[in-house]
């Protein structure tokens, strides 16, 4: 463990790009430093490494297995001190120019350009006494079920994260996915009713991801949709998997999944086009994926791609300078027809929570 984390301090010491991250319910921390600052891209996720691609365009950032060291780990608990919820600053800044963003969707769905578009914010916040090793620690014992991860690259920057929501899990030919969406507090129990816009939210994702897999499936299987508890918050979730025809790869898939109804809106081109014209800022990495890409499993020696959505992130700015360290969050709501502005602002504030909980 020591050992580890010395290799990631050396790691930013020296502008050096690496990944570190945590899987969902395990315990083994995973890294890859590597041993250049090139900047690597992925063309056509047929390499090996570990992937980190935007929401937007297509320069898909790689770090490659051939160029890093890998490094894993057990991790040991440390007791943390956490903010509790009702500290947590709020900052309403934003709040007017959110909530007539989502007044205009809804205008927008109802004028029928499209059934659901997912819109975003980013609030920027102080982060005195910002140190990596002591942040993902605290985020990885705080959120054991998410994929956790810190990305640096000192040619883009750093970025941190705990995302629920798995994008793609691929093996040769079989695949898993899921469809996540809706939203609500947790409140100690997982037992809770879901009102009518949250169930069409989740069935927009859903239906979206299989209509789209059927053209390069032989068979696709779904789950009944469940709650999933990720932190303070709740979502429903459907388990997708199947298997793809002999001429369709991985890339195919990724290009259908990606960026999905979940973080972008049905239909794809209107809403990601409504996004782009009314959020007002570049989500850049924001509700982009990363993960592992044909990493040969131990069991079999099969390659296997293990990639996330990513939400509930958050990019570190000023991490190695003089100047006081910031973080720039990012939170996104799914509007549809029943959307109501005020509700979805609240929305927003409780996923700023997920990291502000970490950083303050």
């Amino acid at each position: 463990m020591i050992d580890f984390f010395i290799k990631v301090k050396q790691q930013e010491a020296q502008n050096l790009p690496f990944v570190i991250y945590r899987k969902p319910n395990k315990t083994k921390l995973i890294g890859y430093f590597q041993q250049n600052d090139h900047l690597y891209f992925s063309e056509n996720l047929e390499e090996s490494g570990f992937i980190f691609a935007p929401f937007e365009n297509n320069q898909k950032l790689l770090i490659p297995k051939d160029e890093a060291v890998k490094l894993e780990s057990k991790m040991s608990v440390i007791k943390f001190d956490t903010i509790a919820t009702e500290a947590i600053p709020r900052d309403e800044s934003s709040k007017a120019a959110f909530e007539m963003m989502v007044k205009n969707a809804v205008a927008a769905i109802a004028n029928g350009d499209f059934n659901k578009v997912v819109l975003s914010r980013k609030e920027t916040i102080d982060v005195p006494d910002f140190e990596v090793v002591a942040v993902f620690t605290k985020l990885v014992q705080t959120y054991p079920t998410a994929f956790c991860y810190c990305w640096y690259h000192p040619k883009i920057g750093m970025w941190m994260g705990a995302t629920p929501e798995h994008l793609l899990n691929a093996k040769k030919k079989s695949f898993y996915t899921m469809a996540l969406a809706g939203t609500q507090k947790y409140s100690d129990t997982v037992e809770v009713v879901w009102g009518r816009k949250e169930m069409e939210e989740q069935q927009f994702v859903t239906d979206f991801i299989i209509d789209n897999l059927k053209e390069i499936t032989t068979e696709v299987s779904v789950s009944s949709p469940y709650t999933l508890q990720a932190g303070n918050l709740l979502h429903i979730k459907t388990d997708i998997e199947g298997v793809l025809d002999q001429d369709s790869n991985l890339e195919q898939v990724v290009a259908v999944l990606h960026p999905t109804p979940a973080v972008c809106g049905f239909p794809k081109a209107a809403a990601k086009e409504f996004i782009l014209e009314n959020e007002n800022y570049s989500r850049e990495y924001y509700t982009g994926f990363l993960g592992e890409l044909n990493k040969k499993s131990s069991g079999n020696g099969k390659l296997q791609s293990d990639l996330y959505v990513n939400l509930r992130c958050m990019k570190i700015k000023n991490h190695n300078t003089a100047a006081l360290t910031k973080a720039n969050l990012y939170m996104g709501c799914g509007i549809t027809k029943d959307s109501v502005p005020e509700d979805e602002w609240k929305e927003s504030e409780n996923k700023s929570i997920t990291m502000k909980k970490i950083v303050l």
